[in-house]
């Protein structure tokens, strides 16, 4: 059902979707399309309803209640108060010394999955997220607010920089991703 197939990917996707998108990835007309949005928007854009479909540009999102905002953000304050966790710090430590760097690159190199560690630090503003034309995917660097908090002039003045920045077998570790990726395009 499309409808179902419209809120998984609304659900997973951490921000706004361009309805051509969906449209292209749910292989769907345009007027499918509006129906299902228009069906989860009558479902979910309810007062009794935690979570509401915003739409804007051409875009939508899943968000929640706009009347559990007070709720929401006290939970995502508890979230970016106190000191980041071991995890968080390594993830950060990567993308400042090799950034910009996507996600799958970070994961590469920590064998463990960064979504959630990545949804921290932009939320508390350590690091920047921005599309890549080349990867064809989201790229991390860290925010200008990082490396203002650490007083520095640019990120190349962390210790051992240009040493960690080129290290070659991070290098040769994230090359390994990246022909393992090309390997599986070729075959689809």
């Amino acid at each position: 059902m499309i409808t179902t197939s419209l809120e998984s990917l609304l659900f997973a996707s951490a921000k706004p979707v361009p309805v051509a998108t969906l449209k292209k990835t749910l292989d769907v007309s345009d007027e499918i399309l509006s129906e299902a949005i228009a069906d989860v928007r009558a479902r979910f854009n309810r007062e009794e309803s935690g979570i509401h479909l915003v739409e804007h540009e051409g875009k939508v999102q899943f968000v929640t209640n706009p009347s559990q905002s007070e709720l929401v953000g006290a939970l995502l304050r508890q979230e970016t108060d106190g000191e980041l966790t071991r995890p968080s710090v390594e993830t950060l430590t990567i993308i400042a010394y090799r950034g910009p760097i996507t996600k799958p690159e970070i994961e590469q190199i920590r064998g463990v999955n960064c979504t959630l560690i990545l949804r921290n630090l932009l939320m508390r503003g350590l690091i920047d997220e921005a599309d890549d034309t080349q990867r064809l995917q989201p790229v991390y660097t860290v925010s200008m607010d990082f490396v203002r908090h650490l007083g520095l002039h640019q990120i190349s003045d962390l210790p051992d920089f240009d040493q960690l920045h080129m290290d070659e077998k991070i290098t040769n570790l994230v090359e390994s991703l990246q022909k393992d990726v090309e390997i599986q395009t070729e075959v689809l």
